[in-house]
């Protein structure tokens, strides 16, 4: 018997004025799943993820997450998710130890649990030292640290990454992606969005790829392979986009330099 899925979207459709965006997609997601969701720009990727999170509104179609209705109870959705963005505006006047208390309470946590859990993530990721220092001197990956801390602290069930690893260092990037793993493998689910196909490849066990508002690939790496001359997942994706011609760009960007112009001055 298949697992119930804990997201659904049917027939999802959603246009910014004449431009239409997506074009009815179908999608579950079942828990423990790993899934990439991953395309050109444009493609609906950011509307998507903006629509399953409560934060867009006026689309067409049906999207539950986490058994509610996104369009009708969208706090009960809130309550039961994480949303790591590439970037976002933090409180750069406060410390991540103010933030990520904010945070907690905001999800309901108690005040000491709060603490205990921000102080123990902060210090996994190699901010220990960080803890009471205003985050307006913090660089982009530990900027960025502070944002994963601050979608997982409350333990949701279901976690959106959008671009999670950038500007982190190598090794940060490596516990990421163990950490990611570790929570699949307790069920939670995970709807990853990147542009970094090998780290899409390493991570994902299910991948879409979405090209026009519309689901154009869907199934594991090696399903895509076998269907796709066994080809690394990159070159499926420009195969599948149509989106190619790299190397005549690169090659014409080169000769830029070639071509020397003479100085009039």
């Amino acid at each position: 018997m298949s697992p119930t899925p804990i997201i659904t979207i049917r027939n999802l459709t959603m246009s910014y004025g004449e431009k239409a965006v997506l074009r009815g997609i179908n999608l579950d997601v079942v828990p423990g799943q790993v899934l990439g969701y991953i395309g050109p720009n444009g493609a609906g990727k950011t509307t998507t993820v903006k629509i399953l999170i409560g934060m867009l509104t006026g689309f067409d179609g049906e999207v539950t997450v986490c058994g509610y209705n996104v369009a009708t109870k969208p706090l009960e959705v809130k309550r039961r998710i994480g949303y790591v963005p590439e970037s976002a505006a933090l409180y750069d006047a406060l410390t991540p130890m103010e933030y990520l208390r904010f945070i907690g309470r905001l999800y309901g946590l108690g005040e000491a649990e709060s603490q205990r859990r921000a102080r123990e993530m902060l210090d996994l990721l190699g901010l220990a030292a960080e803890v009471d220092n205003r985050m307006s001197t913090f660089s982009k990956g530990m900027r960025q640290k502070v944002l994963i801390i601050a979608g997982m602290i409350h333990n949701p069930d279901v976690l959106f990454f959008d671009e999670p690893l950038s500007g982190l260092d190598a090794n940060a990037v490596v516990t990421v992606k163990e950490i990611i793993s570790r929570l699949a493998r307790q069920g939670k689910t995970i709807f990853y969005c990147s542009h970094v196909m090998d780290v899409v490849e390493r991570v994902c066990d299910r991948i879409i790829i979405i090209s026009g508002g519309n689901i154009i690939a869907d199934g594991s790496f090696e399903q895509l392979q076998a269907t796709n001359a066994d080809a690394s997942l990159e070159h499926i994706f420009t195969q599948l986009t149509g989106d190619g011609g790299h190397q005549a760009v690169a090659d014409r960007f080169i000769r830029v330099f070639e071509q020397t112009q003479p100085d009039n001055g």
